[in-house]
Parts: C-alpha cells; structure tokens; sequence
C-alpha cells in the first residue's frame, strides 16, 4: 500500500490518517441504520482491524480508524459480504444519505427515500469524480436545520395521493466559509426527485471548479443562471413512482420516538455495539441506528420491549457505561485520528462538560478540530470551530477556536473568534450563566 496514491482509495471511503501505514474506512449507512448482523460484522471488523474500536459520525455513518494498509482489501469483501459499502463515502461523489431525526414521526418516509437514493447514486459512474464532494440529507421536518447544509437537502412536506412531498433546498455547506442553502422548489412530489438531483448533480459536474463545493459555483453564476442551467439538464420524471409491495425499509415502521444510547463523541469499543446488536434482536426486530448526534437509537417493537430494553441499558455496570455526559456534545476525531486536525476535540470536550453547569444539560455543543465544521458546530447552540495553530511565548503552537452562538433559523454566529483553550472555555461559562439567569428572569415574570 506504500506505492498506492492515497487519492485513488477515496472513492471507496478510505483517507489517510496521520503517520506511517494508517488509515481510515468510512461505511455508509442509508438514513444511518442498520441490521444487527451488519452492527455485529462491523464490531467483528474493529476488532481484528482497528483495534477494536469504531466511531459514530454526525452523518449517520461509521469509521474505523488504524488500519493496515494489506487489510483494506479483506475489510472491504468483508463489508460487501453483508451489504455494506464504503463507495463514495469520501472524495468527489454522492455521500452517505443523511438522516438526522432517527425513527419517530415521518421516519419511514425519510429511510425508504434515503434507501432508494443510496442504490441510485452509490457506485453510479456517472455521478463519481465530482469536483468535490457532494452530499444529500433527508429530514422530517425543518426544526434541525440540517437541510440548510446539504448540497440537496429534501424536508418532508406532506402527502399528496399518497405520495410523499419534499421541499428542496440547494447549495448549502459548512467548512471556511458556511453558507446556507437556498429554497429550490417547494412540495416537490417524490418521483420527481431523482431527476431533479440528477440534474443537480449534472449541472455541478459541467460548470464546478475542482476541489469546491456546489455552493461556490451557485454564488459564481447567481441563483438565476443555476436554476436555467437546471432545468436544461433535469431529466423528465417517470409518470408514476415504482414502488416494491413489501417497502423500502429495513427497520419496523413506527411513528414512536426511540430509545436513544448516548455516545460520548461516537467512540464507541467494538464489544459495546456487539451488545447493541444482541438488544436489536431481542427488543427492536434486528436494527438500531446511529444518530446525527453520534449516539445509537433503536425502535422497539412493543411497549413492552420499549420497557424491557430501558432497563436492560440502566443495568449496565458502571465500568460499562454506555453514556456521555448531558448535554449533548457533537465532536469530531480531531488531532487524535484526522490529518487535517489541529485540536485534540475529545480531552477538550471533556474538559468542558466537567465545568458546566447541571442547568446546560438541554443545549447543544460541538467542536470541530478544524474549519472543515464535521461535527456540524454551526448548528449547535454552542459552537466551537478550530481556526488555526499559534506559537505561544514558550514556542508551542496551541490551537485558536472561534466560538460560535445557534440561531433559530440559520447558521450560528461568531461571538469570538482566534481565542485560546482558556478564553474558549471562560467565556463559554458566561454564555451559559446569562442564558439561565435570562431563563429565571422570564419565569419570574
């Protein structure tokens, strides 16, 4: 693997990680979920592979991190074996379609949409070698605001004749410079939505500039000439949508909200998602999923396996534990595993969550080890994004971070930017101290 161009491996989601022969597999996992013999293949693969540890992604998907560079191969049969693939979940090509709002209301619709979208656009030749990459999130509602940082974003709208209806948004990204996506098209039915993202895509891979995302070439071309390039290149729809009789599901169908096992920073030991695979089987008809928080959630199929499954989690041991600390803390791998890292985000996180304050526990945070944004903080109440490295009086370089506020409807603010670890955290304890004493105020009154 030493003579192998890391940029040919990509395609099939494998980076490079820091230092000599190591490296990372990312598996897609449509609307993030997946069969228990799937979970338990994975712990299996971290196990003999990554040192038996794996990581939950904000995007529903999961990594595993130190690998050898002669097991890629094997890893990768391995995979195919159960229905897993990592093609495309990095580089130029359409990423794992994402879903944040795991199981409860519209989920059934979000999943066999995003199974559908998966089969079309994973491996497509047409849609790989992209000028970067090119990344599709499904949502049941707009209350998350995730759909303003696709490059697509589809939001459930409704029915109509029994078809689903989407509201699209387009262009939308993170990394140095975030930019929220525009609204596309409104209660959009759903046979018309691959057309609509080929053409998309089409109009991306003719007019975008290597090495940047779609929102660049929309702010380089204007609104108006995007949507004429669109609707030159968009397909004519089928007359009706084809459905399979037995559905596009993998979990149960259900509108209940999950049971939700909280992750701290998605690290997760491959003996702990082997455990999660077994109380699939037993309570929640063989699936779990990961969240857009790194968590996992499962759907049971009764409510007495609803409550049977809650009590088999509380017994775990306390040298077990299955959860992070509240509130919840989206973090991305950092400088621990991540080449473009320049942050050790999960001893950071930790560090903070051990000072605030017990009435943070319903807000928000992530970090972001670099200005790429994985850990999405420009969502979060409280954001924070490492901006660069500075040499200190003792000549260490020491990560800066920008600190970030949530908006109800856009991306978050900056309130300071290029501050060092102990300003970030000072000035964190004050957002949150003005927070509650606003909340008390409002109460009183």
């Amino acid at each position: 693997m030493k003579n192998i161009d890391p940029h040919t491996l990509r395609l099939d989601g494998i980076y490079q990680q820091k230092g000599e022969d190591r490296w990372m597999q990312r598996i897609k996992l449509p609307a993030g979920v997946l069969s228990s013999r799937q979970a338990t293949l994975i712990a299996d693969l971290a196990d003999r592979f990554a040192g038996g540890r794996l990581h939950l992604t904000t995007r529903g998907s999961i990594e595993l991190h130190d690998l050898r560079g002669h097991d890629l191969a094997e890893l990768n049969r391995q995979l195919v074996a159960v229905g897993l693939t990592g093609r495309g979940a990095c580089g130029g090509a359409v990423r794992g379609i994402s879903c944040s709002t795991s199981f409860g209301p519209q989920f059934h619709a979000c999943q066999s949409l995003a199974r559908r979208l998966h089969r079309h656009f994973t491996g497509n030749p047409w849609f790989e070698g992209l000028p970067k990459k090119f990344k599709i999130g499904i949502e049941g509602s707009a209350e998350n605001r995730r759909h303003l940082i696709q490059d697509v974003g589809l939001v459930f709208a409704g029915e109509r004749e029994a078809e689903p209806l989407w509201d699209v948004w387009c262009g939308g990204g993170l990394g140095r410079e975030p930019k929220p996506a525009l609204l596309l098209a409104e209660r959009v039915p759903e046979r018309r939505l691959i057309p609509l993202i080929e053409g998309v895509l089409v109009v991306y891979r003719k007019g975008g500039e290597k090495g940047k995302r779609l929102k660049h070439l929309i702010a380089e071309i204007g609104e108006t000439e995007f949507r004429d390039r669109l609707r030159a290149a968009t397909p004519e729809p089928f007359d009706t949508l084809v459905r399979s009789g037995l559905g596009e599901l993998l979990s149960p169908a259900t509108d209940e909200e999950p049971v939700l096992v909280p992750i701290f920073a998605g690290e997760l030991r491959a003996d702990q998602l082997r455990r999660m695979a077994r109380l699939a089987d037993e309570y929640a008809g063989g699936c779990l999923a990961v969240t857009g928080n790194q968590d996992i959630a499962f759907a049971p199929t009764s409510e007495k396996n609803r409550a049977a499954l809650q009590q088999r989690l509380n017994l775990a041991g306390p040298g077990d534990s299955l959860c992070n600390p509240a509130p919840t803390f989206r973090i991305c791998p950092g400088s621990h595993e991540c080449r473009m890292g320049l942050a050790p985000t999960r001893d950071i996180a930790a560090g903070i969550l051990e000072n605030l304050p017990a009435a943070a526990s319903g807000l928000s945070l992530a970090i972001s080890g670099c200005p790429n944004s994985c850990s999405q903080p420009q969502l979060a109440d409280i954001g924070i994004v490492t901006r660069s490295l500075k040499r200190g009086p003792d000549g260490v370089r020491e990560p800066r971070f920008d600190l970030l506020l949530g908006e109800n409807t856009g991306l978050g603010h900056p309130l300071a930017q290029n501050i060092d670890i102990e300003d970030l955290q000072n000035r964190i304890i004050d957002v949150l101290i003005t927070a509650i004493n606003s909340e008390k105020t409002k109460a009183a009154s």
